[in-house]
């Protein structure tokens, strides 16, 4: 089975297929399909984005209370 990456588009095999999922309590948000390339660039991006920042300062409108 050959399904469409969700980053390029292009066609992925199962076998080569990155499936990213987010969940909250057990429900899925979002999921995602990525081939090699578009999985890659999407760790960077996430690593980039969740690691601290000596240049982002934290502030309490950054926090979220439901």
């Amino acid at each position: 089975m050959s399904d469409p990456c969700d980053g390029c588009g292009q066609s992925v095999e199962d076998a080569l297929a990155r499936d990213v999922r987010l969940q909250v309590d057990r429900s899925t948000v979002d999921s995602q399909r990525f081939c090699p390339t578009c999985f890659a660039e999407w760790i960077t991006k996430y690593q980039e984005q969740m690691s601290p920042s000596s240049n982002r300062e934290s502030s309490d409108a950054d926090i979220i209370v439901d």
